[in-house]
């Protein structure tokens, strides 16, 4: 696999969304209520995390094992859909624990666990970081 427009545009749409989701958590904390940041960062980490999603949906991969070209990693594209649909759904019933919570997990399973996963040695990341800059 090489870096193609359609994996860069899911690569900084994925690191974006990693960067900018901390910012959406922190500026709804209590002791930092910042609403219009929290506004601005968690819809801007939605769009992101939706252009993530997309493009992941188009990327395939059949050297790893797969299913027409979908690894495993791919089934965090309906866990992604699924967590921010629960997060809105809170919201929109008034349920604000609810939906922080459904927000905290959508972003640590769709930011960090992918990410984890993105830097196995076997993906084309993890493959330029361990074998290009490390030498391994």
């Amino acid at each position: 696999m090489q870096l193609t427009p359609l994996i860069t545009v899911h690569l900084a749409a994925a690191l974006a969304g990693t960067a900018v989701g901390p910012i959406a958590l922190w500026a709804r904390r209590r002791g930092a209520a910042r609403p219009r940041l929290h506004r601005i960062a968690g819809y801007s980490w939605v769009l992101l995390m939706l252009v993530t999603a997309l493009s992941a949906v188009f990327i395939r991969d059949y050297k790893l094992p797969n299913l027409a070209g979908y690894t495993p990693i791919h089934l965090l594209v309906p866990a992604l859909l699924g967590g921010l649909t629960l997060a809105f759904w809170r919201l929109a019933r008034h349920d604000i624990a609810g939906h922080r919570r459904a927000m905290r997990i959508t972003y640590l399973g769709a930011c960090l666990v992918a990410g984890a996963f993105t830097l196995l040695p076997s993906r084309y990341l993890g493959g330029l970081l361990w074998h290009g800059l490390l030498g391994l």
